[in-house]
This record gives structure tokens, sequence and C-alpha cells, in this order.
């Protein structure tokens, strides 16, 4: 497919004949560069058609050129002089942009043109911005088309990106102009913002972070794109009722999506199903089955102040028009005959189907497998096209790196396989060596339930090509580990199979299950000659010991005797002993056959990193301390970051404006080890001063957006402690909770006096999502808001404690909370939490921490300084003793922790029954039960922690220098840094910049 092809448009950039109308609003856009002139001509009439005049220079239609052309031909100041020559980025006046606004509202609509109300001028601002990212997209993409540079490919089921235009027009440095432009039109640029819904594309923060990469990697210049799915409806939007989470599909396209180009004549087929047969060339075949297409949408994603553009490509599904039974449908079987475009289409609908069901196990793996073949066969293709005429497949991994994104995109690797070995061609051996070559993974946790492992039934049935490839790899890793620890030592070598092979509770290949057999029979025999000299050398003293009449001894095996005793005593006779001991005992159920998804990630790729310190280094000692042992050169750590553009300098203007005047250039947004200098000024009254009315200039925002959202008034002169994250136990916004309620008794047990005395005003708040199977993380969401609803009613208490449980926390949420947070709460159990990335959001944004030395709160403590950083809990190498001392009954829960379940229990926050909540935290073995999350562990020492916050926000001068530390010393947690490693340590790519 030739480059021009590739070009993304709008309307806005066909050429078409100029033709003057009569008209009652006109306007004008002109852009130019050395080779760009870009004048379009506006006239409006609502009787008459309309016109846009462009002229595009046609320096940029762009030839293959093979990676032997370039490295014989083509000189890098050639490359630069053109890469000079490409479009500007687009720098147009406030006029133009209202021009362009106005004919977007004409031309582009995606609503009637009666009216131009804020949703309206939504669209039409925001597909003006998006002609600027296309000229910049298209510049990009023929650069590195024409360079053949080596490209990475992030391959994520999560892309979290929260809403685009601010981000788009900041990184453009274009948000003065469409602010005064929107004002012309009698708009605010917030208020059209506003109507912007977040992109329902991820939950948490794996599709955060997936999404502060792409704009790193596009603002640093590096080769880059993004592949996921596009999700129609989300995970779910978030309500709560009186019964707590409920949850209804996201309608975030609804309006249409603005940002995205649907490119139809990019698509894929994707199979599934089917069987494989052995063709006359001898190669496999995959053959019938389910076939559906996959089709390509484009999210341009700019880069700040830098013309690179890169791009997020996102599959939808649809089935092929034939496959509607039109005979079907006339016939009356409406369902019948559309089955097949369903089935095609469901597999978009939803991020995360619940799994319970076998059809959602099934629609779960068409996910996963979807994102992976569609995106390999575009990424092979793109290779294909800038190899030119010859193809060759060694230099593969020499101009792809694909990352996978945790476990979820782990099918790359038997399906980069398969099209290398079926359809290219290629052996096994190469197909291989390119395989691990090409492909690394980043593991994001140490729970075993997320460290996915597919029933090998349902693969076999839905892929079963993908089945043979990796009982290959499985036989490949059998070989590789006995070649290590050879089979002298049976025992240690059955260990090792059953802790590192791919495949669980999948018998060994018949070649491998007869070496062991020899090797155990060859022990056993061993084992019994020792046995058989013990007993000879024994004789005698048993002969010695019969003669003095000690040590009776029954050696003739018979049974008889102890038959006859035992049917003597329960009045049974020997046959029916007999008869019972036929009796066959219960059979003992058949483990399932699992594709443990991690260790092939680990087996198939040639990097594996943690995400923080702390995790890779338990990634190393305990999720895959053999895998480390046999490679340890794979293993790396990543310490996750965050985009300082959106996370300060534009969802925070107050602080970094105070933050460029103090350090006296705007180059940290771009370069936050400058924020360090902010140090040297942390004692300083005048920035104090201007730090804590920033603050509560934020906070008195978010006070009104609460008002809105829940209806309760909050005072902007309490403290703000603030939760959001995703619900889970290990997360333990129990904990939080809990410490709220103990605080709320303890508060109705003093006098008015001495509640103002004793407490530090607070509003509390919690967001974030429960999983809709997750009953337990739902029952959580029902105990806050249920706490709330009591204490935010209570006269007595008033605003020195408010807990507010924000609904359908997102991204957009949060750019809010976070700057106009004070007091932050990431407090899971030690060694369970990966990293997280609001922790580094928040300091970022001078907020002070409470947390566990978990995940990358133990980086945060060691920039920001101990004594910045309020810390409480079990450290991550005691927990398993701790879980021990439960399970052996050891411990005592603290006399706080029993009286706060005995509040609850009383009944003081309504009638719902929290026996299994609370039952949770109890009980020293079981399944949910035995607080395995050490809730009431950590409780004494989160209460007295809390009691030294309330203490330093006393001290109001104290709690700011504290806060300036804590921006100051952010700056390791830029995404910047943690792409540049990646860049440079795992995919091997350089830069590639336009002037």
């Amino acid at each position: 497919m030739a480059s021009t092809t590739m070009r993304l448009h709008s309307n806005s950039t066909a050429v078409t004949k100029s033709v003057s109308r009569r008209s009652s609003i006109s306007g004008f856009i002109s852009y130019r560069s050395s080779s760009l002139f870009i004048r379009t001509s506006l006239i409006k009439d609502r009787s008459l058609k309309h016109n846009l005049n462009l002229r595009r220079s046609s320096a940029f239609s762009v030839k293959c050129v093979s990676d032997i052309e370039v490295k014989q031909k083509v000189k890098d100041q050639e490359l630069q002089q053109e890469a000079t020559t490409s479009p500007s980025s687009f720098a147009p006046d406030t006029t133009s942009i209202v021009s362009s606004i106005k004919y977007h509202a004409e031309f582009t609509p995606l609503f009637s043109p009666e009216k131009f109300e804020l949703p309206q001028a939504f669209i039409a601002t925001a597909q003006s911005v998006r002609d600027a990212l296309i000229i910049n997209w298209n510049a990009t993409y023929d650069y590195y088309e024409k360079l053949n540079v080596k490209q990475a490919y992030y391959l994520s089921m999560e892309f979290l990106q929260g809403r685009a235009l601010l981000n788009a027009i900041g990184n453009l440095e274009l948000t003065g102009p469409y602010a005064e432009a929107l004002s012309q039109l009698s708009y605010k640029l917030e208020d059209v913002a506003h109507q912007e819904p977040d992109a329902a594309l991820g939950n948490g923060g794996l599709g955060r972070l997936a999404s502060c990469f792409l704009d790193s990697l596009a603002t640093l210049n590096y080769p880059a794109w993004g592949y996921g799915l596009r999700y129609k409806y989300g995970l779910f939007k978030q309500r709560i009722t009186k019964d707590g989470q409920e949850e209804v599909a996201e309608d975030w396209l609804e309006m249409g999506n603005p940002w995205e180009i649907i490119r139809n004549d990019i698509s894929y087929p994707v199979k599934f199903y089917g069987k494989v047969v052995s063709g006359s060339d001898g190669k496999k075949h995959w053959v019938g089955g389910e076939d559906i297409k996959a089709v390509a949408h484009d999210v341009p994603i700019p880069g700040y102040k830098t013309r690179s553009t890169i791009n997020l490509r996102l599959w939808s599904t649809k089935a092929a028009s034939e496959e509607f039974d039109l005979n079907a449908f006339n016939s009356g079987r409406h369902t019948e005959a559309s089955e097949a475009l369903a089935n095609a289409e469901k597999i978009c609908y939803i991020l995360y189907p619940g799994d319970e069901s076998i059809e959602g196990k099934t629609l779960r793996l068409k996910q996963q497998y979807t994102l992976c073949s569609a995106s390999l066969q575009d990424i092979i293709a793109r290779f294909e096209r800038r190899s030119g005429t010859s193809v060759n497949w060694e230099d593969f991994p020499e101009k792809v790196a694909v990352q996978m994104n945790d476990t979820h995109p782990t099918l790359c690797i038997p399906e980069l396989m398969r099209i290398l070995i079926d359809i290219k061609g290629l052996s096994w051996k190469d197909a291989w060596n390119i395989t691990q070559r090409t492909v690394a993974y980043t593991n994001h946790t140490v729970l075993p339930e997320a460290l996915e492992k597919w029933s090998m039934d349902l693969m076999e049935k839905l892929l079963p090509r993908h089945v043979e490839i990796i009982e290959m790899i499985d036989e490949e890793l059998i070989r590789t580990i006995i070649a290590e620890y050879g089979t002298a030592d049976s025992d240690v070598l059955d260990k090792k199979l059953k802790e590192m092979r791919i495949l669980e509770n999948v018998v060994l290949p018949a070649e491998f299950a007869d070496m062991l057999v020899k090797t155990k029979e060859a022990a056993d025999i061993s084992s019994e000659e020792v046995q058989i000299s013990k007993e000879e050398g024994g004789e005698e003293e048993e002969e010695e010991e019969e003669e003095k009449g000690g040590g009776e001894k029954d050696n003739d095996g018979n049974e008889d005797e102890v038959e006859k005793a035992i049917a003597e005593k329960d009045g049974t006779n020997k046959s029916s002993i007999k008869d019972k001991k036929k009796e066959l005992p219960e059979p003992v159920p058949v483990p399932p056959k699992l594709v443990r998804m991690a260790n092939l990630c680990v087996v198939g790729g040639h990097a594996v990193n943690g995400v923080a310190e702390i995790h890779s280094e338990i990634v190393k000692d305990d999720v895959f301390n053999a895998f480390y042992k046999l490679w340890p050169e794979k293993f790396q750590n990543k310490t996750n970051g965050v985009t300082p553009r959106r996370w300060i300098r534009f969802c925070n203007p107050d602080l970094s404006k105070i933050i460029t005047q103090w350090i006296g250039t705007e180059d940290w947004v771009l370069n936050t080890e400058k924020l360090a200098e902010l140090r040297k000024f942390a004692d300083d009254e005048d920035l104090q001063t201007q730090w804590r009315e920033a603050k509560r200039n934020n906070k008195v925002k978010v006070a009104a957006f609460l008002k809105e959202r829940t209806g309760y008034s909050v005072s902007p002169d309490s403290m703000f402690d603030i939760q959001v994250k995703r619900i889970h136990e290990y997360k333990r916004q129990l904990l939080n909770i809990f410490g709220i309620v103990y605080r709320y008794k303890k508060m109705k047990e003093m006098s008015a006096a001495e509640r103002k005395e004793n407490f530090v005003p607070r509003v509390c708040i919690f967001g974030g999502k429960a999983f809709a199977t997750y009953v337990q993380a739902k029952r959580i969401v029902k105990f806050i808001t249920d706490v709330g609803a009591t204490v935010n009613h209570d006269p007595e208490i008033g605003d020195l404690l408010k807990v507010i449980f924000v609904p359908d926390y997102n991204v957009s949420v949060a750019e809010m909370l976070i700057p106009a947070s004070e007091l932050s709460q990431h407090i899971s159990t030690a060694g369970m939490e990966a990293s997280g990335t609001s922790n580094m959001k928040f300091a970022m944004n001078g907020c002070l921490q409470i947390g566990t030395l978990d995940g990358a709160n133990v980086e945060i403590r060691e920039e920001v300084g101990a004594d910045n950083f309020f810390l409480f809990g079990a450290k991550a190498h005691e927990i398993v003793g701790l879980r021990k001392e439960r399970a052996e009954g050891k411990f005592v829960p603290d006399p706080r922790f029993e009286e706060v379940k005995k509040f609850v229990r009383s009944g003081v926050f309504g009638s719902y029954n929290y026996d299994e909540l609370i039952g949770s935290l109890e009980g020293n073995e079981g399944f949910g039960r035995a607080d395995y999350f050490l809730v009431a562990k950590d409780f004494p020492s989160y209460l007295e922690c809390q009691e030294e916050v309330d203490e330093a926000y006393r001290d109001q001068k104290k709690w700011t220098r504290m806060s300036i530390l804590n921006t100051a010393g952010s700056s390791k947690f830029s995404s910047d840094r943690t792409i540049h490693e990646y860049a440079r340590e795992i995919w091997n790519i350089e830069p590639v910049k336009l002037e």
C-alpha cells in the first residue's frame, strides 16, 4: 500500500473548486511554511452549497524506499532538508480559528445545522484542531516511511486517554488563540471542553499509563504507535444509588468521536474455531471456522512543542456483508440472519466482559486475539511495504519492537509464529528467533488471579493452530529446563517443570515422560539397593531380639489375624471386611488443563520488566524466580511515570504559573528535573502564600463540583483527603473507611469543644469502580456511601467530617480532584501493588501522601524525603509471616479495630447487613476470610499515622513546605524518563525529530 493511501484526510483538506457565493458569514484561514500554503475561503450561505479552497504542495507524495536504498543513497543531510520542507505545525491566528470552527459547523456536522449550542461547538472545535493534527501526522508518517526507522508498537487492552481537546491545543500551543476564538463565538473554552466525554477505552492505571506513554513518545519524537480496541460501551458508567454501585453502558460514542479517522481501507481478517490440516506442501493450514474483519480507527496523538504526531490505532470488528443471511431474514428468521454480524460486532462492545460464564470467557479470549492478530498483520504489512521488493525477515526485529502491556496481548507470540511459519514460509527455528527478539513483556501485578491462565480446552476450540504452536514452545522450554538442571535429581527436575511449564496439568510429551520414568526407576533401584543393604546388616540384630523373646513381628504380611480382631470387635465377618476393602475411594477431581500466559510471555520475549523497583525485585525473587535464575539478563525494572503536561501543566494552571515564576523558565514541562529547584524556595513565605492560594482555588472548584455531582456541600477550608483508584480489597479502601468510622465514633463521644480541639476538619473523598462481578468490592462501595449518608447529615459533626463517594470516577474527574488534594491515600498491603501512578500525579501537584512501603511509594518517599511522607504498616518481607501467624491463630486484633466492627454491626449506618464484609476480616483461614490483606494488622499503625497527619496540618507553614518539597521531588516520575529507558534498554529505538 503506497504511503499516500495511508494519509489521514478530513473534509476540510479536500481539494475543491473555489466558487464565490453570496453569504452572511465569511472567513479566511492561512497556514504557511516553506513548502506549504493552505488558504481556505469560507463562504456560508444557508440556501447554497459552500466550498473550501485548499492548495497543498505535492512535495509530500513519498515513494516506498527499501532499507538498502536508504542506506546506500539517502544522506542524513538530505533527509534533514526534506524534514524541514514538511508541513509546519498548525499556527493560525484567532480569526482563522473562528472561520475553521464555523466551517466544520457547516460542512462536517455530526448534528443538525439549525443550532450551534455547546455540544455542537465542541465537535466543530475538535474537528478544527484535528485538521492541525492531521497535517503534522502526515508529515510524521511520511518521514518515518522515508527513513525506514525502527519503530515501537505498544499493544494494550486499555488506553485511558481522558478528554483530548485541552491536551491537544495545549501541546500545539494554541490554548490562547482557541480561547479567544470561542469567546468571539460567545463561548468559554472551559465550557466547550467540558462537553467532551471521556473516551471509554480503559479502566485504571494500566490504561492511563499507556496513554501517558503515547504522550511521551510523541513529545520525545520516538517513532511509535499504539494499538488497542475501540470499545463501544467501555467498561461501564457507574451510578451510585441507595443500593450501592449500579452499572450502565457508556455512551461516549453516541455523538460520534471527532478525533478518530475511520480507515475502511485498512482491515484484516481474523479467524476463530475451524481446524488445522496439513497441505501437500507440508505446511499447516488453519481452515473453516468463523471469520470476521478488524477495521482500523486512527486517533492522532500530538507531542508537546513538537511537530511529531504519532498514532493510536483502534480496531473495531464486523462481519463481511455476505455473512448476512438474506434468505433467513426474508423468511422471518431475523435473529438467525444477523447472527454472524452480531457475533463479530460484540467483540468490541465491552471492556473486560464478565467471565463467569463460558460465553464470557470466550468473548474475552476473542478480544485478546483480535487485538494481537489485527495489530501484527498491520505491523507486518508496514514492514513489508517499507522493505520494498526484497523482504529480509531476519531484519524484522531490527525494524520492529512489540511491547505487550501486561498479559492480555500474550497471543502476539503464537500469532507471530503462525504468520511467519504458515504464511511467510519460515522455519520454526528462524521464526522463534525472530519472535523472541521482537517481543517484550511488562508485568503489572503480583496477584495470582491477574496472571492470566486460559482453559486449554477453550483455546483448542477457539484457536486450534495456536495451541499447536504453544505446545511446541512448551516443548522447547522443557528441553531448556532439562539441559539446565539435568536428570540426576528427578525431584528437582519435576519441581522445575511444574513451576515453569507454559502448560499446567498437561502430561509431558512422550519423549520427556519416558526420560523421567527411566530416571525415577534408576533412582528407585538405587534406593532399594540401599534399603536391602541396611536390612541385611540388621538381620543379626533381629534374630537376637527373637531369641530373647522380644519385638514380635508379623513378617509374612498376612492380614487375617488383624481382620479377625476387627471383625470380633465390631461384629462383622471377614468376608464383609474384604467387601469393604473392594469399595472404590471417592474419585479425585481431574485438575483443568491451563495455558499460563505470563509464563508464555517470559519464554517468548527478550525482556521482562516490572514497573517499580520493589515490584521488579518481587518479580525476580518470587513471581518468576525460576525464570530469573535461568535468564537473569531478561529481567529489568522500568518505574512507571506520568506525563507532566496533562498532570500539572494543563490540569493545574495556577500551580504551573507559580512553578514557572519561581524556577524562571517553563522548561520544567519537558525537563522535570528542573522542579528540584523549588527546594531552595521551600521556606520562602511569598512562595508559600501563593502555593496555598493556588491550592485553595482548586479546592473551591472541587467543592462546587461535588455539590453538583453528589448534592453534598463541603468546606474548602477543610483538609481534602482523597483515595481514588479501582475498588479492590488489596488497595484497602476498607482500611480507610474503617479509620473514618473510628474517627466519627470518637467525635460522637466528645463535646463540641473537644471535637474542635482534637480533630482537623476533613473532607474524605473516594472514587473508583468495582468490577461488576466483584461482590466484595461492591460491598465496600455500598459501605462507604452508607457511612457518608450518616456522617454528612449529622448536625453535631457539621464540617468537621464529610465522606463523599464521587460516582463514575474517570480521568476528567481526576484532573479536577488531584490539583485540589492535600492528603492522598496509597495504602495497599505491602508487596501487592505493582507501582501505582496516581501517587505520582498527587506528588507532582504538591499533595502529601499517607501510605505503605509498596509499589512506587517506596521511590516517591526516597525522592521527596521521608519527613514529607506519612508512612505506616507492615513491610513487604513481613507479609508471609504475618499471614502464617494469622493461620496459626496467634493474631490478636487491636481493641480499636474490634470497637469499629461492633459499631458498624450496631446498625448506626443503616439496616444493610455487613456481616459478609466484616466477616472477611475475621477467622484464621478459609476463602474470603482471615483478613488476607491485613487490614486489622495495619489498623493501629494507620490510626497513629493519621494523628501525625492532623498534627502536621495544624501547622500550615510546615504543611505548605512539605507540599512544595513533594512537587520538587517528583521529577523522577515523568513518563518521559520511563520512555527514554524503554527506548534505550528494551526497544533500541532512536528519536526522529521533524524540525
